[in-house]
């Protein structure tokens, strides 16, 4: 794969071989970025652990300090009486069977974030062949099933994030924009590291966080040293 020359010019600040301290980190991701948008500033978190197996499954939620830089659309299926609390607290769209209806027959999918409340469960698991692959199907550990849907949406809005392994055994999460600065990115990064430390798996043996990565949309990948968060 043929790089640009300012992907190439970034990369030359970074030294691959070394493992950086995480201030020093996100000093780099925000001197690295190439494109003239506000990039996203993702962490990748390779785990020691086995997501085939049950018992070694790392997944929740986490709120970061800082938000994420994005305008989250929240959709909330509930039953009326807790319909207004949900709009009062932001949420984009509030319903129940006429949404549920409307994601299976015209394949609506103008929401970032599905909360839905206990009772509704039943109607929403209908839909989990549409909403499982994209990763939007609502789950009690990430907060999204909840009989506090008001809540629910004032943490999506406030920048919460949902990580979880995929197959490679590796977690892919934002941690800001590019426009955070270094001292913003490193709060929503640890903020982020303590969370998947907490979620550790009791079957989980030997080394748990086996690599830290953070990088730009479009800049390399910078190292870090998260041994203090249990590698």
């Amino acid at each position: 794969m043929k790089h640009g020359k300012k992907y190439v010019a970034s990369a030359e600040l970074v030294d691959s071989t070394k493992q950086y301290d995480i201030a020093e980190a996100m000093d780099l991701t925000v001197k690295t970025k190439t494109a003239k948008f506000d990039e996203t500033v993702e962490a990748h978190i390779r785990l020691g652990v086995d997501s085939r197996h049950a018992d070694q499954q790392v997944r929740g939620a986490v709120v970061l300090p800082n938000g994420t830089g994005k305008t989250v659309r929240t959709l909330v299926i509930c039953k009326e009486d807790k319909a207004q609390a949900a709009k009062d607290a932001g949420a984009d769209y509030v319903g129940a069977e006429d949404l549920v209806t409307k994601i299976q027959t015209e394949n609506w999918m103008e929401f970032d974030v599905l909360i839905a409340s206990p009772d509704m469960m039943g109607l929403v698991g209908r839909l989990g062949k549409v909403l499982g692959p994209r990763g939007l199907m609502p789950n009690p550990k990430a907060g999204t099933v909840t009989p506090d849907v008001a809540k629910a949406v004032t943490e999506a809005k406030a920048g919460k994030i949902e990580y979880r392994l995929d197959k490679q055994n590796i977690i892919h999460c934002p941690i800001g924009k590019v426009s955070f600065g270094a001292e913003k990115l490193q709060e929503n990064f640890e903020t982020l590291l303590s969370a998947v430390a907490k979620a550790k798996p009791a079957a989980a043996k030997g080394q748990y966080i086996k690599s830290c990565v953070v990088a730009t949309t479009m800049g390399p990948g910078i190292k870090v040293n998260a041994s203090k968060y249990g590698a």
